[in-house]
């Protein structure tokens, strides 16, 4: 028995996808032409956090996710697809050109229908639906999961604003804590690391929360609101 995390070698990782990965085609095709055709590949969520989120779909049955931060849709499309045909993803983004892809592959894989895109700054969004200004009514715990996964210097501010969004019992899944080991480095200290490292430190301690960091592709903490 180990009493710490098993590092994965290539090779590891190798078999862990082997033994575990059922990424479908649709899924394939998006995450390749990502890492083709845009500048910032790495943006994108790996294959088996995406299966994993398919999972904590299904584990505590999700009908309304938030998501902040698009891309090109990989994640939102994990999480479609998982969900049953009347759940929806309200999607937050600022950028219509690679979400322009992710709409693409929504209405190519069936599940454009589960998806409203919101073009604009998240923080500004998700206060329009705490005033029952983007929804009819304060959407104020009426959510069963938020995925976090944009400009690192609002996690903070995106955290305490899904918090009121999500139902008690529901989850906030927050990627690239671990931020490829910059997290540990003392010679990082631009704004990005310091606010992922600022906030990995204050949810240690928040007792809003049941708390588990996840060592999966950059790094995923799960957060179920108390």
């Amino acid at each position: 028995m180990s009493g710490t995390t098993i590092m994965l070698t290539d090779e590891l990782q190798d078999y862990f996808h082997q033994v575990s990965l059922r990424e479908t085609a649709i899924l394939k095709e998006l995450r390749e032409e990502t890492y083709a055709n845009t500048n910032s590949p790495g943006m994108q969520i790996a294959p088996e956090q995406g299966q994993f989120m398919q999972m904590l779909v299904k584990l505590i049955g999700a009908k309304r996710v938030i998501e902040v931060g698009v891309f090109t849709g990989y994640s939102s499309l994990s999480v479609a697809l998982a969900m049953p045909e009347d759940g929806e993803i309200l999607a937050c983004d600022v950028n219509p050109d690679t979400t322009a892809v992710a709409r693409r592959y929504w209405e190519k894989a069936g599940v454009a229908h589960k998806i409203r895109l919101q073009i604009g700054p998240a923080t500004e969004t998700l206060q329009q639906l705490l005033e029952g200004k983007l929804i009819d009514g304060n959407q104020a715990g009426s959510f069963d999961i938020a995925f976090i996964d944009a400009d690192k210097s609002n996690y903070a501010t995106y955290v305490d604003l899904c918090y009121q969004l999500v139902r008690q019992g529901g989850l906030l899944i927050v990627d690239n804590v671990l931020w490829h080991g910059a997290v540990i480095d003392p010679a990082r200290q631009d704004e990005d690391t310091i606010a992922i490292r600022t906030l990995n430190s204050a949810l240690q301690r928040d007792e809003r929360f049941d708390l588990s960091l996840v060592p999966i592709g950059d790094g995923m903490t799960l957060l179920r609101k108390r």
